[in-house]
């Protein structure tokens, strides 16, 4: 029996292979941390802000927002649709300003901008690597 999936037309190349890996590990990342801000919400949370009344409304706004956004961009990753990506750069937009430009309300966690980013340099990448494959492919060979 074969490990190859018979539903493709065609054979995927390693590039193809290697952007969809990329965005289910995005995935579980962003189903974790929606998770992690439900727990929050919800009390589970120990910490400063374990509790959703006693939050000030910053916390508010954007643990209710990123309990939202993450397992949706979660799914739309996993399920890998045009809207995924899109959700998860919103989320993480949100969230990277959060703790970086709005940290004197929030914290200060420069890790946050760098783990965002490197996401989404790495999303970049794949995206003009498989453009310039798909390019390859379509030209007529001489």
């Amino acid at each position: 029996m074969s490990e190859r999936p018979t539903h493709l037309p065609f054979d995927p190349t390693i590039a193809q292979l290697g952007f969809v890996w990329f965005l289910r590990l995005v995935a579980i990342y962003c189903l974790v941390a929606g998770v992690g801000y439900w727990a929050q919400i919800s009390g589970y949370y120990e910490g400063m802000l374990w509790r959703f009344d006693l939050m000030p409304w910053q916390w508010k706004v954007a643990s209710v927002s990123l309990a939202v956004l993450y397992p949706v961009a979660s799914t739309g990753l996993w399920m890998m649709v045009s809207w995924g990506p899109v959700i998860w750069f919103v989320a993480a937009l949100g969230e990277t300003l959060m703790f970086t430009t709005f940290s004197r309300y929030f914290f200060y966690k420069p890790q946050v901008a760098v783990i965002h980013g490197s996401v989404a340099l790495v999303y970049i990448a794949f995206r003009i690597l498989l453009f310039v494959q798909k390019r390859r492919q379509a030209k007529p060979r001489r």
